[in-house]
C-alpha cells in the first residue's frame, strides 16, 4: 500500500513558458544561475536532478558525465527531451518524490531547485535523497524562505497572520510552503547532511525595482550579495550547498532502478520494467521511464 500525501502536478503545464520566458522572470534565472554556478563541484559522475521540470537548469550542469532528471510530470519531461535531445547523458524518469524508483548510493550530488515549497511532508524527502547519495556526496537545495524581509513587515504591521519568526512550514496557497531556515538546517543535519555553504538570492524580487532596472544589472547586484546567506537569510530564496555524512548504502553492480513500491531491484528492460515481487509494471515510453503510482 503507497501513502497518501498529496503531490502537485504539473501535467500539462506550459510553465516553462508561461513562468520563465514569458514570465518576466530574467532576473530570477540569471541569480539561480549565479548561485548554482557558486555551489556546484566542477565535476562529478551521476547527478540526481530532482525536481527538474522541462530542464531549465540541467545545462548548467555541465560537469557531469550523467544527468538523471525526476519529475513528476510525463509533460514537463517531454519537454525537457525535446530541448535536450536524447543523448546517452541524460535519463528521464517519471516519479514522485516520496518513491523514487533507484537503489542506493547511485549519485555523487543531487540538486532540488524550486522543487521542496511544493511538498506536503519534507522531512522524509531529506533522508530518502541521503539514502541515494554516496558519502561526501554533494546537495544542492533551493527553498522558499519564509523569514523573508517582506513576510517581517507584513507581519509587525499585522498585513498576515502566520508568524516568519516561527520553525513550522506555512502552506499560503495549496500545495505551496515557505520554510524557516532553521528548520530547514535541522531536517537537513537529522538526515545526515553536513551544510557547507549557504547563498541568499532574489533580493531585489519586487515588481517595482523590475520594471525599472534591467534583469543583468539586477542579477550583478544579486550575485554581490548572494554571500551574506552565511550569516543571515532574509530573501525569499535561500540556496544550500551540503555534504554527505556518514555511512552510505551501495547498490550491487549493476543495479541502478528499484520498485517504488517494495523497493524490489528492477531489470532496465524496456519498453517495460516489471517487478518479480509485487508485479508491478512500468512503462517506457517515447525515452521516458514512467514510475507513477497510484496513491492506493
Amino acid at each position: 500500500m503507497t501513502d497518501h500525501r498529496p503531490i502537485c502536478d504539473y501535467e500539462g503545464s506550459e510553465y516553462q513558458k508561461v513562468f520563465w520566458e514569458e514570465g518576466g522572470r530574467a532576473y530570477e534565472d540569471a541569480a539561480e544561475a549565479a548561485a548554482l554556478a557558486k555551489l556546484l563541484p566542477a565535476s562529478g559522475n551521476r547527478l540526481l536532478e530532482l525536481g527538474a521540470g522541462a530542464g531549465r537548469n540541467t545545462p548548467r550542469y555541465r560537469g557531469f558525465d550523467e544527468i538523471v532528471l525526476l519529475d513528476y510530470s510525463t509533460t514537463q519531461l517531454a519537454q525537457a527531451r525535446e530541448r535536450l535531445g536524447d543523448s546517452p547523458r541524460y535519463r528521464y524518469i517519471a516519479a514522485d518524490v516520496y518513491h523514487m524508483p533507484f537503489m542506493p548510493g547511485l549519485f555523487d550530488a543531487a540538486t532540488m531547485i524550486r522543487t521542496l515549497h511544493h511538498l506536503h511532508d519534507a522531512p522524509p524527502i531529506f533522508h530518502a535523497i541521503r539514502e541515494l547519495l554516496q558519502k561526501d556526496a554533494i546537495f544542492i537545495l533551493e527553498f522558499a524562505n519564509k523569514h523573508n524581509i517582506k513576510a517581517i513587515a507584513r507581519w509587525l504591521l499585522r498585513k498576515q497572520s502566520w508568524s516568519p519568526f516561527s520553525k513550522e512550514p506555512v502552506e499560503f496557497v495549496a500545495l505551496n510552503y515557505d520554510f524557516h531556515p532553521k528548520a530547514i538546517r535541522e531536517w537537513l543535519f537529522a538526515a545526515q547532511f553536513a551544510i557547507e555553504r549557504q547563498l541568499t538570492v532574489s533580493h531585489f524580487r519586487t515588481g517595482f525595482l523590475k520594471a525599472r532596472v534591467p534583469a543583468q544589472t539586477l542579477a550583478k547586484w544579486d550575485n554581490a550579495l548572494q554571500w551574506t546567506g552565511d550569516f543571515v537569510q532574509l530573501t525569499p530564496s535561500v540556496f544550500l550547498r551540503s555534504r554527505a555524512i556518514g555511512p552510505s548504502q551501495t547498490a550491487a553492480p549493476g543495479q541502478f532502478f528499484c520498485c517504488p513500491v517494495c523497493r524490489t531491484p528492477l531489470e532496465d528492460t524496456p519498453p517495460q520494467l516489471t517487478c518479480q515481487e509485487c508485479g508491478r509494471s512500468f512503462p517506457v515510453v517515447n525515452g521516458i521511464y514512467n514510475f507513477k503510482i497510484d496513491q492506493e
